[in-house]
């Protein structure tokens, strides 16, 4: 849902940038134009109407006239340039960049959905070994895995590609996250802003960063060694004290949805099936 309200409001703004400056480009040089040739009509009006030497046909002054339009345009065009950010726009260039995480994070849930799911059995396995409460029933367990070994192994492909999307989504999500934290913080886009003002550049050239190291968003100006970081940990002034315990981490994602229709949130029959459901 994120993304549907932020990825319109994004492409509107950002065309809005690149349109005033080209609104002013293209309305200032069709009046130069018609002004370019109205001083050519006049140094030609010098030149033959002294000596005798050549005649329009009376209509070529028209030609150099200034429309009504081409005022309005240009006087918009004008107006416009009010709002236009000559070092771009640095909360821009962050959605934009928290976009991107956005769909790496989407790509990698897919492929650890797509995993998961088919390692899923190891959830029912776990489900009857743990609720085996007498030896007739932990001889079920028994007979359950010596007649679906085949389906209930799991390969060492499937764990690496398991264990790789959990390190993604991780990557993607608190890079996303840090990129919309500082973007909605006014403070801290003015301080970026100012760095690239300072370094005479834009914001959509430099380079962004989220550093779990560090615990900042960085951005490294174009054409210099330059950069400037805004912390997510509370030690600066902006307010930003983003990290939490893995314990509130784990909580709420215990309360999210992907999590309640997941194979754990429900147990494997529901999950599969859609039978013994918990409703929530």
């Amino acid at each position: 849902m994120l993304k549907k309200i932020i990825l319109p409001l994004l492409v509107l703004s950002t065309a809005a940038q690149s349109s005033e400056l080209d609104d002013l480009i293209n309305t200032s040089s069709a009046i130069v134009d018609q002004i370019d040739k109205g001083i050519k009509l006049v140094g030609a009006a010098q030149g033959y109407s002294y000596y005798g030497s050549g005649l329009s046909d009376g209509t070529l002054s028209g030609n150099a006239h200034i429309t009504t339009e081409q005022l309005q345009a240009y006087n918009m065009a004008l107006s416009g340039m009010s709002t236009y950010l000559p070092y771009g726009s640095v909360r821009d260039t962050l959605i934009e960049r928290s976009m991107e995480e956005l769909n790496l994070m989407d790509d990698a849930i897919d492929t650890f959905t797509e995993v998961v799911v088919d390692m899923v059995q190891v959830v029912e396995v776990a489900e009857m070994a743990e609720t085996a409460a007498t030896p007739d029933e932990e001889a079920e367990v028994k007979e359950f895995v010596a007649a679906n070994q085949e389906v209930l192994t799991i390969t060492q492909d499937e764990v690496d590609t398991y264990n790789q999307s959990v390190d993604d989504i991780e990557t993607h999500a608190n890079s996303a996250s840090a990129f919309i934290a500082v973007a909605e913080n006014q403070s801290a886009v003015d301080f970026l802003q100012q760095g690239a003002e300072n370094n005479n550049t834009t914001a959509e050239q430099a380079t962004i960063s989220y550093s779990s190291n560090n615990q900042w968003v960085q951005m490294s100006w174009a054409n210099s060694n330059n950069a400037t970081a805004v912390y997510l940990n509370g030690v600066d002034s902006f307010g930003l004290d983003l990290y939490m315990s893995e314990t509130d981490i784990l909580a709420a994602g215990s309360e999210s949805e992907y999590y309640l229709t997941g194979p754990t949130g429900q147990d494997f029959n529901c999950f599969m099936y859609g039978e013994d459901c918990l409703e929530y």
